[in-house]
């Protein structure tokens, strides 16, 4: 008679749909509702190969086809008749699982929202705002795993993307109420859990906890960070909902998934703050990662940060189209834009506007370099 312990629930409903389990040789199985005997849920068993399961996690395999695929056919029953968590006694069947009606209607996918408030908890336990987030590239098929570049990529480009959202929620706020946040650094998040035991889910926190006035500034940032992962619930229209968050908010975005996409791996995340009754949750799968990467390869407009600048014309280049403006908030430097207006008969000392666009690169420590490229000059 074999014995398994449930590890991680994959679907949840009004109790566990679907889940993952190991045996005491680290065997993987996974094991779906499919009635109730008496007071207890009734679910049956497979054995999975670790990349197949990796796959279902990750939205690219199908739980019908998953089952299907037990080792030597082997499938089972079992009474889930404790609290989750506790051993569960596996009955081996006789015949083939596809002549039952235990199956599942072809293409049911893994729904990548988490389904425990590990944020809220946290986020109640440190007064502050709490942002986790899990991966599932392919090294963790076998065991609970993600290599170094990998996850400090995936931190530098969440920390990217939350920094726009963050720096759109306050560009929206009257400047009388700006001028009085120290926003600075007020989108930093440090890393308190590296990694949650037997899990590859990674917490972090604010960097500034909050104030007698909270943290509404972040967590706007953060709503703003829900608000562009909807993309991944409607892929089909991912263009038009990007076109509310155009500029460095929808690129870093855009950065963000081909970079789960190049490394077949999917994004779940969720976050709360002191005052959240429930998590917030939000991810895509590595296949709808891949799909949203084909449909905005070449876009290059949503991206696209448009830069009015005012102030005195400081040097020039024009050979090379180099400029410089030396403005309020010091000397900003760009290029002309391909196709942009020429630089000749424009006096040093002389107050001009430039209407520019900022391009932004990030390098492989997570530091932007912004770069401004000249469309349009109005004299003042």
């Amino acid at each position: 008679m074999k014995t398994i312990h449930p590890t991680d629930v994959l679907a949840y409903y009004d109790g566990v749909q679907v889940f993952a389990g190991r045996d005491s040789i680290g065997g993987h199985y996974v094991g779906m509702l499919v009635d109730a005997v008496g007071d207890y849920d009734r679910y049956v068993v497979t054995g999975a190969k670790p990349e197949r399961l990796r796959q279902f996690r990750s939205g690219m395999l199908d739980l019908r086809t998953l089952l299907l695929e037990a080792p030597y056919g082997e499938w089972y029953l079992t009474l889930a008749d404790g609290e989750y968590g506790q051993p569960l006694v596996l009955n081996l069947q006789d015949g083939p699982l596809d002549q039952t009606d235990f199956l599942p209607e072809t293409g049911f996918l893994l729904d990548d929202t988490p389904i425990d408030d590990l944020a809220l908890l946290h986020a109640r336990e440190r007064f502050n705002v709490v942002f986790e987030f899990s991966v599932e590239p392919p090294e963790a098929a076998d065991a609970h795993r993600v290599r170094m570049g990998t996850l400090g990529s995936v931190l530098n480009h969440i920390q990217t993307v939350v920094r726009h959202a963050y720096r759109k929620a306050i560009s929206e706020l009257p400047k009388s109420v700006v001028s009085n946040l120290d926003t600075a650094d007020a989108h930093l998040m440090d890393v308190v859990v590296p990694a949650s035991p037997g899990s590859y889910r990674v917490v972090l926190e604010a960097a500034k906890p909050p104030d007698l006035f909270g943290s509404g500034e972040l967590v706007k940032g953060l709503q703003r960070f829900d608000a562009i992962f909807a993309s991944a619930d409607n892929p089909d229209a991912a263009r038009d909902l990007l076109k509310d968050h155009q500029g460095h908010l929808a690129g870093s975005y855009i950065k963000l998934i081909n970079f789960l996409a190049e490394h077949d791996t999917g994004l779940r995340y969720s976050w709360a703050d002191v005052m959240s009754d429930n998590s917030h949750h939000g991810g895509i799968s590595e296949a709808v990662a891949k799909q949203l990467t084909e449909q905005l390869a070449g876009v290059t407009n949503l991206s696209t940060e448009t830069v009015t600048l005012y102030g005195e014309f400081e040097r020039v280049n024009r050979s090379a189209g180099d400029w410089g403006l030396l403005t309020d908030e010091g000397v900003k430097a760009g290029k002309v834009a391909e196709g942009g207006p020429g630089l000749d008969g424009l006096q040093v000392g002389k107050s001009y506007i430039f209407h520019c666009i900022e391009d932004m690169e990030m390098d492989a420590a997570g530091r932007e370099k912004h770069l401004l490229y000249l469309q349009r000059i109005e004299n003042v």
